[in-house]
């Protein structure tokens, strides 16, 4: 167990990129260089994460730990992997509340304008990219445009962003065909009580969603919606966590600053939502907040992976369920372009230094190839340097 935190821990430090990256570190570093998984082991974990809801680098990761070193090996892995990014977040958060209590230098507010800027540049490149990997014919073309255009019908209801993905993996279950998924066996077993177990904690998690919304209800329950919902990469989680600026939970500027910072840290872009666990105006708050947003974020996801396990080999190769994830990760495309308009691009609005910033950021990231978390720092001290 020793050996599986302290691998992970140094993957959380150093695996920038994103969850493609990421599968990529933990290849070179689990099959090559260590050898705990042969190739084809790997490759059927990776294959299993990636077709459920959830953060697939922190899921794949999370499994290795258990074939490594059982139940304990799954939470030394998160926690390893975690840790770095959370922390890092954490104390940006209360550095950022920090210096709104007292007068704020002219190059902090600055910094946040580049922070933003280089949020709205990186939301515009995931969607570009996302549409060209999961939106490939016109049929999910036409699931995209129409979770665009449901997702704007559902402005004025926030909470509902897991409507868009819901019909269109419906849509995809009866009308997309698509090559049956793999269907080999796990390297690792769940007995049948942790399943059923595993089932019900993501039911009452589910569940908790459609409890009264006081202001610390609302804040759990937007957690529990994007962890539960969060397909088609990291970037996913923003529309499913902007409903808390609508909530008056945190304001755009704070909300978008620490998206954009996040993408300038290694491991998984979840832990945003340790940032708005610390820095939400909620009851539930600061350092307890940002611990119960980290385990939330990631809770629902986790007790599916171990319900849904044992079944694994009867669903992989159902034609109708392949269709389901075409329809679901197309719906997630059209989610996110929603959040590309509404809230990114109208609270960016018309500044010249941020639109300039977003622009340059934008052209770094699609054109140059620039890594997203450099554009993201140079952004930041550009922003910084111009509010001095």
């Amino acid at each position: 167990m020793r050996e599986v935190f302290t691998t992970f821990l140094r993957l959380g430090s150093t695996s920038f990129g994103g969850p493609i990256a990421h599968l990529a570190y933990f290849r070179r570093t689990i099959v090559e260089d260590r050898r705990w998984l042969d190739e084809a082991a790997y490759a059927r974990i990776v294959a299993f994460c990636s077709v459920l809801p959830g953060p697939t680098s922190t899921q794949v990761g999370m499994l290795i730990g258990l074939t490594r070193a059982g139940p304990l090996g799954a939470f030394a892995a998160w926690l390893g992997f975690t840790a770095p990014s959370a922390l890092a977040m954490a104390a940006f958060a209360a550095a950022l509340g920090g210096a709104q209590q007292h007068v704020a230098p002219p190059w902090f507010g600055g910094l946040l304008n580049g922070l933003f800027a280089a949020a709205a540049a990186v939301v515009a490149q995931a969607v570009i990219a996302l549409a060209g990997s999961l939106c490939t014919d016109l049929p999910t073309k036409t699931l995209g445009v129409g979770a665009l255009v449901v997702t704007l019908a559902l402005r004025p209801w926030p909470g509902f962003q897991w409507v868009p993905i819901l019909l269109a993996a419906a849509a995809g279950a009866v009308a997309l065909h698509a090559p049956g998924l793999r269907a080999d066996g796990l390297p690792f077993r769940v007995p049948r009580g942790v399943a059923v177990a595993c089932g019900v904690l993501f039911i009452a998690l589910v569940a908790l969603t459609a409890l009264p919304k006081s202001a610390t209800v609302a804040f759990l329950a937007t957690l529990v919606r994007a962890g539960s919902l969060v397909f088609g990469g990291g970037h996913v989680v923003l529309p499913l966590l902007q409903s808390m600026i609508r909530d008056g939970l945190i304001t755009a500027q704070d909300f978008f600053a620490g998206y954009g910072a996040v993408q300038a840290m290694p491991g998984p872009l979840n832990t945003f939502a340790t940032f708005l666990g610390y820095a939400n105006l909620s009851p539930l708050h600061g350092p307890v907040g940002a611990l119960v947003a980290t385990v939330l974020i990631f809770l629902p996801s986790f007790a599916l992976i171990f319900a849904v396990a044992p079944v694994w080999n009867r669903i992989a190769g159902a034609p109708r369920a392949a269709g389901a994830i075409r329809g679901a990760n197309a719906g997630v495309v059209g989610l996110l372009a929603a959040t590309l308009y509404d809230p990114v691009l109208l609270s960016l609005g018309t500044g010249a230094v941020r639109v300039g910033i977003a622009l340059a950021a934008f052209a770094a990231i699609a054109i140059w190839r620039v890594a997203p978390w450099i554009v993201v720092l140079i952004a930041a001290a550009l922003g910084a340097l111009l509010g001095a």
